[in-house]
């Protein structure tokens, strides 16, 4: 009698059904082997084919006949498989006892190249001996497919990236001067410090003729980088220039830069810089009187020929194009044969110098300074340019820096000889 409610027929026997899910099963897990998503394969322990699933046949158009007690596994690679089983594969699997998710490329009838994935264990017996490997393959076809693609997408961002580094760089080169002036009785040098090659950034620099007799200098730092900063800076420098021709009143030339910059960049889309501008004017004395304007770029390091170094006092001037009228902090100094004047951008101050975030500061480029002079503007900027190369990575700005010295009459005596 059958209770009510156990799902079963009135005439149905519990062992016949029992029998069917048991043939089930058993024609299932058969099915299962020979139909299976990926490929099976057993071989003895030298290599020999013992026993191949359909669905690997399938893959490489072979006959079951053709394997089985014919071919070894590694009849079934490429060259390069054949030499990666050998050295690689099969040390690592008597060694291990299994091996997985290693990359090949089987040989099919037809000569073409199947990528796969390769998964292998030795099979023991009761006594630990080893009897045989069994070898799971997973067609990689798709993901093979998928990293060329991957690849062939990389390698196109790299030349993208490639082009747009050389048209940055070539960008960056226009917005600094070829040359600087050759001034008589001074000595002139600068670098420019890349802190990457995949932005322009916005530090500039100058050193031209003005009236007979005098010389202007400029060098400043626009807020940001790229395309935008680039713009900032071309039309920084040409007005400048300019404005310095019209006027070489340093503070009205700043004061004219500023207006223009409220002109051009204003409201929601503010656009500022900070500048040093200067006007050099040599003097009786084997010198040169430097009137220096700054608009909230860093302080000039004035570096004497008695040995001492110290920051020019400029303070109160403002940042350039922020506000419709500007305070321009001026100062006018001497230098006399074998003083050095130093300008540089802030890239080089706030550089990281370890993992704490700690930035280089105004301290520490004073010291270094101290520890130089006496110098002349080719050893600052030289020494300069080392230092912005040992701090590496942890320079984050791009970084100019203009010096001159005027040189000691000896050592231009010593230098025509030469």
């Amino acid at each position: 009698m059958c209770r009510a409610g156990d799902g079963r027929e009135p005439d149905e026997d519990p062992a016949d059904e029992r029998s069917a899910v048991s043939a089930l099963l058993e024609d299932s897990a058969e099915d299962l082997y020979e139909n299976a998503p990926c490929g099976y394969l057993s071989t003895l322990l030298d290599g020999q084919i013992a026993k191949i699933n359909t669905t690997l046949l399938n893959w490489l158009g072979h006959r079951r006949e053709d394997l089985v007690g014919r071919k070894r596994f590694t009849d079934l690679l490429t060259v390069g498989g054949k030499l990666y089983h050998e050295t690689h594969f099969a040390p690592l699997l008597r060694m291990q006892g299994e091996i997985s998710g290693i990359a090949l490329e089987l040989k099919t009838a037809n000569g073409s190249r199947l990528p796969v994935l390769v998964t292998s264990i030795v099979k023991t017996g009761a006594d630990g001996k080893p009897l045989l490997i069994r070898t799971t393959v997973f067609d990689a076809s798709d993901r093979r497919a998928y990293e060329t693609e991957l690849l062939r997408a990389r390698q196109e961002g790299e030349r993208e990236r490639e082009r747009l580094q050389r048209l940055a760089t070539t960008l960056q080169r226009t917005l600094l001067p070829p040359a600087l002036a050759d001034v008589p009785g001074l000595e002139v040098a600068a670098h420019y410090h890349i802190a990457s090659v995949d932005e322009v950034g916005g530090d500039f620099y100058d050193l031209f003729p003005l009236a007979a007799g005098t010389w202007g200098l400029f060098l400043g730092d626009v807020c940001g980088k790229g395309a935008a900063a680039a713009a900032i800076t071309s039309l920084a420098r040409y007005t400048l220039r300019a404005a310095a021709v019209y006027d070489p009143d340093p503070a009205g030339v700043l004061r004219n830069l500023n207006t223009v910059l409220n002109h051009e960049y204003h409201g929601t889309d503010p656009r500022f810089c900070t500048v040093l501008f200067g006007v050099l004017t040599p003097d009786d004395q084997g010198g040169f009187r430097v009137t220096l304007a700054s608009g909230g770029h860093q302080p000039a390091l004035l570096m004497r020929a008695d040995g001492s170094a110290d920051y020019l006092p400029t303070p109160g001037g403002q940042l350039i194009g922020v506000l419709p009228d500007v305070e321009i902090a001026t100062i006018t100094v001497h230098l006399a044969p074998g003083d050095t004047l130093l300008l540089y951008t802030d890239g080089l101050t706030e550089a990281r110098t370890d993992e704490s975030d700690s930035r280089y500061g105004d301290e520490a480029l004073l010291d270094f300074a101290r520890a130089l002079a006496p110098t002349t503007a080719s050893a600052i900027v030289e020494a300069l340019s080392d230092l912005l190369d040992a701090l590496g990575t942890g320079v984050e700005d791009d970084t100019a820096v203009l010096a001159i010295t005027v040189p000691h009459p000896a050592a231009e005596r010593t230098g025509d000889l030469g």
